[in-house]
């Protein structure tokens, strides 16, 4: 399989992954044009987060590829993995995975600090996205003394601050009631759409689905279909899945 067009940040061809011997995704494959918002969707245990995850460079399938603009990511050792996923994309799922020790600035600046990025420039980006999600009075406080919405959102704060190519999130705003979901995810959405940024959001709610521009279903492991909103039966057609 050659590398994708120039069009399609992200491509992926047949891919098979099995855990102990259960197929968690059966000959999937699909496009990502760049700047486009794209849902997976489907029921609990379809097959989304093992998408993402190899999609991401975290999960190397069995069978088929995955390539990122001309890097072919199922090709690549983990140090270039882990790499591509600190330099190009960014993540956040339904846990927070702060770390204790740091404040909250500190959380969401991480990812410029690892890069190399200036202190007072990685603080000022942090500081700017928790003032984003409404968080930036909590920039000095720790996990452990934040509500379970204000840890998320300084997660997704941390996910958008390097300004990736690719945003990665996986049932983000599962733990959230209702206003704090709305909330973030539209934070989200807004962020991703103004800068350009990809992004490929797994969910198990359609009304979220749908703020997508187009909608991915998983069903056991199989890709069922890929709608574009507001598309005709012309664009649908234009947009489907090859399985």
């Amino acid at each position: 399989m050659v590398a994708p067009p120039d069009n399609d940040v992200l491509k992926a061809h047949a891919l098979t992954v099995a855990y102990h011997g259960s197929p968690a995704l059966a000959e999937v494959s699909l496009a990502v044009r760049d700047g486009e918002v794209l849902a997976v969707s489907g029921p609990r245990g379809s097959g989304k987060t093992t998408l993402l995850r190899c999609l991401s460079g975290q999960l190397v399938p069995d069978r088929g590829e995955v390539w990122f603009r001309t890097t072919g990511v199922h090709t690549l050792g983990r140090p270039a993995r882990e790499r591509l996923r600190r330099e190009r994309f960014g993540w956040v799922g339904p846990r927070h995975d702060l770390v204790p020790e740091l404040t909250a600035w500190e959380n969401a600046a991480l990812p410029l600090l690892l890069s190399g990025i200036a202190h007072r420039t990685a603080r000022a980006a942090a500081l700017e996205w928790l003032g984003h999600l409404d968080v930036a009075s909590c920039a000095r406080r720790r996990p452990a003394s934040l509500t379970q919405a204000q840890r998320q959102r300084v997660a997704v704060a941390r996910a958008l601050v390097a300004g990736p190519s690719v945003l990665f999130a996986d049932e983000p705003t599962a733990p959230l009631h209702h206003s704090d979901h709305d909330h973030v995810l539209r934070t989200l959405m807004t962020a991703a759409r103004a800068r350009g940024i990809t992004v490929v959001l797994a969910t198990s709610d359609q009304e979220t689905a749908a703020l997508a521009d187009r909608a991915v279903a998983l069903l056991d492991g199989r890709a069922a279909d890929a709608v574009p909103h507001g598309a005709g039966a012309e664009g649908e057609a234009a947009c489907s899945l090859s399985v």
